[in-house]
């Protein structure tokens, strides 16, 4: 049976790929919908953490896919900003930093097929908590946008001043984003080097 943690998992994903279509919609409400949705997927990272050692349910599937999934969300996220005119998310960064999951992502893969946990590092760590700010931020300036196109009078005024006000600051927290996500990635293969050389030599031959 799935233990329960997994199950919030396999939730997180699907609400990512919710939240990416609605993000896609050029509607007020649909992009209030979509920051709800991040923040109730990006909080359940915590919780199915926190149950799975709580109750001594971690298991190899929570250990690979839980990660995978936190790509996924952000992945989601930074795609549909990129759309988005208003925004100005730079396309190159969220290039770098989905290169960057995947490369990752592999190098778990590697580890999980010579029967090891690749561990999560502090600089990944750091780069989550990065990138889910830098999201969070994105989707106030965001709705901050859409506040300004429904509100009428001194709030349409204050909206729209703020806007103008944070207007650089999702081009700029991205790009940050994709910095801190490389020098993870760094990290990770310098500390997981003699695993890569080994999944791509072959194996001595015993003479």
């Amino acid at each position: 049976m799935m233990t329960l943690a997994n199950k919030i998992t396999l939730i997180r994903a699907a609400m990512s790929i919710v939240m990416f279509l609605f993000i896609l919609l050029p509607f007020a409400w649909a992009r209030f919908t979509a920051t709800l949705i991040f923040i109730v997927a990006a909080s359940t990272d915590w919780v199915d953490g926190k149950i799975a050692r709580t109750t001594n349910t971690i298991t190899p599937f929570g250990a690979i896919v839980d990660p995978f999934v936190d790509k996924i969300l952000v992945a989601a996220a930074f795609f549909a900003f990129v759309g988005i005119h208003e925004l100005d998310i730079p396309s190159w960064a969220v290039f770098f930093i989905c290169l960057r999951e995947l490369m990752i992502s592999t190098l778990r893969v590697i580890a999980a097929l010579e029967g090891k946990v690749m561990a999560a590092e502090r600089w990944g760590k750091f780069k989550t908590v990065i990138q889910m700010s830098a999201i969070g931020t994105i989707f106030f300036v965001l709705d901050i946008y859409h506040l300004a196109q429904l509100f009428t009078g001194p709030a349409r005024q204050v909206c729209v001043f703020l806007f103008i006000l944070l207007q650089k600051i999702p081009y700029t927290i991205t790009a940050l984003a994709a910095v801190i996500t490389w020098i993870s990635a760094v990290s990770y293969l310098r500390n997981n080097w003699d695993l890569l050389r080994k999944s791509w030599s072959l194996p001595a031959c015993n003479k």
